[in-house]
């Protein structure tokens, strides 16, 4: 009698919950977390990036099948198919918790036919694990990638403050040019203007030790013809003519490095925190 109380009580708790997040559906989105083992094949834990080498390998070697199959050529797709069945199984050593989701029948199937010359079921099997390869990306691809290829800025240093703090002086000193031209202070917007310049050259010390290729990647020649446009506007032009040069600025400046950048880095940030019960039903 005890144990069918029990379970009634977690069946309820269970309707309780699904029914609290159906109707809160329009704040939820559910990802599945990748096991943590899988952070020892991403930098900085692994400098050679196994897990995505070990990945391409697999879609080129998927590829390889593909193509000698319908060649029907036999040893080069028994080489290549080896070589899949090789590399297949290095995920469950590296990240256990996923052997259960991999379709070893089908690698095994795609090696018997491509030794017995069935060419047509090599193709069957290889649709058969591309939809498991497609199941697990669709759950952990994006969220993988999120956490752990996306970039840490947090304990980045510009002129002894700490990136953030950097960056929110950067979005004050556009909206100080841009309140105080519109109030016609120009001295004030000037000196906003200067503030901003240096501030942005001293963020570009910081940008090459990632753009290690560009000769100067912030600010680059387009962001400084830019920023000389919105000075010779401040002192001569229209306030139409400001406000067009300060947009422009502010997108090359800010906006276009905030949409690679901080959107991996919020969501990087987001992913990575420990959501206790308390923070959660805040949201309900």
């Amino acid at each position: 009698m005890r144990w069918s109380v029990f379970i009634v009580i977690q069946c309820l708790i269970i309707f309780i919950i699904i029914g609290i997040t159906y109707m809160h559906q329009d704040h939820v989105i559910a990802l599945r977390e990748p096991p943590e083992s899988i952070s020892q094949w991403y930098k900085p834990q692994n400098k050679r990036q196994v897990w995505l080498h070990t990945m391409f390998k697999l879609r080129r070697e998927i590829l390889a099948i593909e193509i000698y199959a319908k060649m029907q050529d036999q040893e080069n797709l028994q080489k290549w198919a080896a070589k899949l069945n090789e590399d297949y199984h290095k995920i469950p050593e590296m990240v256990p918790e996923w052997e259960k989701k991999l379709d070893f029948i089908s690698i095994d199937e795609i090696q018997k036919s491509a030794k017995e010359k069935r060419y047509d079921d090599v193709a069957h099997a290889l649709r058969e694990l591309d939809k498991s390869c497609q199941s697990c990306h669709t759950d952990y691809r994006a969220v993988t990638a999120t956490m752990y290829r996306a970039p840490d800025f947090s304990e980045m240093k510009i002129d002894e403050s700490t990136l953030i703090s950097h960056m929110r002086t950067m979005s004050k000193q556009v909206n100080r040019i841009k309140i105080a031209f519109v109030d016609g202070r120009q001295d004030a917007a000037l000196s906003a203007f200067l503030e901003l310049e240096k501030s942005m050259n001293s963020l570009g010390k910081t940008c090459i030790n990632c753009h290690k290729n560009d000769l100067k990647a912030y600010p680059n020649m387009q962001m400084e013809q830019s920023m000389t446009d919105l000075g010779q506007s401040l002192k001569t032009g229209s306030l139409q003519e400001q406000g067009k040069a300060l947009g422009t600025l502010a997108v090359m400046v800010c906006a276009e490095c905030h949409g690679t950048h901080r959107l991996s880095y919020d969501a990087k940030k987001l992913l990575g925190k420990k959501k206790s019960w308390g923070e959660l039903l805040k949201h309900l």
